[in-house]
């Protein structure tokens, strides 16, 4: 088995998971078998209870595992399905070594950072490589190096590689050389600077993946490989791509950096195939169609909270030979100024997940809009609640109907805690969680979509449907059209007079890829096509 491990330097949100998904990609089509994992160095014990402000969206993997969202990056772009050992952060690290000193299983021993710590995380890596039984593991350590709390992960990193031996574990060190615009040059500095801090620690880079705004010239490459201590042929350009992150592979291609790993760990793999990845590229340069697509949310200012949702946005588009522009729309705003003169012109409407009231309001004018305008709307978790609570207000005439989630007093709770919510009082990991089975009904638009009757999607939700209310919504054509099998929980509904008005209670985006897009996504950018072409279905 052979390890890569992925660090950064110079500074955050480089793109380490881009780059290390895009390696997997290369290798994967090099017919080797690859698996990813993240090792995250702050103390919160998995994001789920943090806020997308502060970390980006929190990616749900099948079993349950609320996980950093450069998963969703190793999952898109690979086949790999990863479970919730493939992410690991210093707050489980020191959890299962207190625990374990409570139990006495040091015998009496000192518990310190080296060896105790270190030997936790290696653990890890150990761990993932039994469970996947790949030929290669890419492990990619977050924060930047130099970093206080990130030090315990590199030298757990180091010993590694140490005891699995040469031309078995390599080190690929992102890294960031700046544009000076009032040189008019760029600045190698950074990167040595960075590259010296790693070798402080015992750890020598074999490549470094330089993230540029312009092309490194042979003098620049020239400087970096005789500071930095490594070959010229390592030193790659991952310059910033024109249109989409899915380029990242081709670039990395052309830069001959699967060959250079393929050769580093011993690996004998046929070149990459990338043909079907070239088709992707070109159906999103030069679509042979456009739509524009209105995302309803409360965290829109940050990119990374919808992160998944748009990249299935995207993939539905190359699903449809169809280039989407999204238009991220604050709820707040619709309650300002209204829902006709924020949403008038998109193709289609989707309200994602979220938590807390602020802009609940606005989310259920949009529901109102795409329903009454017959704009196509796609709703996901809070996204079909929302719908839910829409109906019941302006169809079904229940005044204040509302999710107890945000009015506790409501005379018409059409949403509710799930029965087994009811008693818990912690919050990480103790929503309903991960991949669950759903029932679709015969003749459903939903059934239709995926071509089949059951289907396994992920979850990340405390409130439900409330069944009390089920036939009064049935009689005025809100379809259930997904069930869970014991027919208990509402997991689709769709509306009989309208397009495309579908919402799921699970997160469908958490399993869309580029070259396998999620059938709710696909057929949503079709119908928004259509409606904006006036064509019918």
């Amino acid at each position: 088995m052979k390890y890569i491990f992925v660090t950064g330097g110079v500074v955050s949100s480089l793109g380490k998971g881009l780059t290390a998904a895009a390696l997997g990609t290369l290798l994967e089509n090099r017919g080797l078998k690859v698996t990813l994992q993240k090792f995250d160095p702050y103390l919160n014990v998995d994001p789920g209870t943090m806020s997308p402000f502060q970390h980006g969206e929190v990616y749900v993997l099948d079993d349950g595992a609320e996980t950093d969202l450069d998963l969703g990056h190793y999952e898109r772009f690979t086949s790999t399905k990863l479970t919730r050992f493939n992410n690991l952060t210093s707050g489980q690290v020191y959890q299962t070594v207190l625990d374990k000193e409570r139990r006495g299983d040091y015998l009496g021993k000192t518990v310190q950072v080296i060896p105790h710590v270190t030997d936790e995380i290696q653990n890890r890596i150990h761990q993932v490589a039994e469970q996947s039984k790949a030929d290669v593991i890419i492990t990619e350590i977050g924060g930047t190096t130099g970093d206080i709390e990130g030090l315990p992960f590199l030298e757990a990193i180091r010993e590694f590689a140490l005891d699995v031996g040469y031309n078995n574990a390599i080190f690929v060190h992102v890294t960031y050389v700046p544009f000076i615009k009032a040189a008019g040059e760029l600045k190698t500095k950074p990167t040595q600077q960075s590259v010296a801090k790693l070798r402080e620690i015992g750890i020598t880079p074999h490549i470094l993946v330089c993230r540029c705004e312009r092309p490194l010239n042979k003098e620049l490459r020239q400087k970096m490989s005789l500071f930095c201590n490594v070959p010229y042929e390592a030193v790659i350009e991952e310059k910033d791509v024109e249109h989409s992150i899915y380029e990242v592979p081709l670039m990395l291609q052309r830069e001959r950096l699967d060959d250079l790993v393929c050769r580093l760990l011993q690996l004998e793999a046929p070149a990459a195939d990338m043909s079907h990845w070239q088709d992707i590229i070109r159906k999103l340069i030069a679509p042979q169609h456009r739509v524009r697509i209105g995302v309803v949310g409360k965290y829109i200012e940050l990119h990374d909270a919808y992160k998944s949702v748009y990249e299935a946005i995207i993939h539905g588009g190359i699903a449809n030979d169809c280039g989407v522009e999204i238009e991220k729309i604050e709820a707040e705003e619709i309650e300002k100024f209204g829902a006709e003169k924020v949403l008038k012109g998109l193709g289609g409407i989707l309200v994602p997940g979220g938590f807390g009231e602020r802009g609940t309001e606005g989310k259920v004018l949009a529901a109102q809009y795409a329903r009454e305008r017959k704009v196509p709307y796609l709703g996901l978790c809070l996204g079909m609640q929302i719908a839910t609570i829409e109906f019941a207000r302006n169809v079904l005439k229940l005044e204040r109907a509302h999710s107890t989630e945000f009015d506790q007093q409501t005379p018409h709770p059409v949403i509710a805690l799930l029965d087994e919510q009811k008693k818990v009082s912690r919050k990480g990991g103790t929503m309903r969680l991960g991949s669950q089975p759903c029932q679709l009904a015969m003749g459903s638009m939903a059934a239709h979509l995926y071509g089949a009757f059951l289907v396994n999607e992920r979850h990340r939700h405390r409130y439900e449907f409330n069944n009390a209310y089920r036939e009064k919504f049935e009689s005025h054509g809100f379809v259930f059209s997904g069930l869970s099998p014991d027919g208990r929980l509402v997991e689709v509904i769709e509306l009989k007079d309208h397009p495309f008005f579908i919402a799921s209670q699970f997160h469908p985006e958490f399993q869309s890829k580029p070259n396998r897009p999620h059938p709710l996504f696909k057929g949503f950018i079709a119908a928004s096509h259509n409606y904006i072409h006036h064509r019918p279905l």
